[in-house]
């Protein structure tokens, strides 16, 4: 789970674009980039080499 503090002030390091929450799968997501970054036992993994590519379908949803 993600503070929302916390969540208010990460942006994307890629674009520095807002994330979104993903609870589900424990990822913030990027729609400017198109990354979604895990998070792991409460902690944001903020690296692009960490991060997955949105499939077409999460991009547009």
């Amino acid at each position: 789970m993600i503070d929302d503090k916390l969540l208010s002030i990460l942006v994307c390091p890629v674009t520095k674009a807002p994330l979104e929450y993903d609870k589900d799968k424990q990822e913030l997501v990027c729609k400017a980039s198109g990354l979604a970054y895990p998070v792991r036992d409460g902690i944001p993994v903020m690296l692009e080499s960490e991060a997955r590519q949105l499939t077409a379908d999460e991009k547009l949803g």
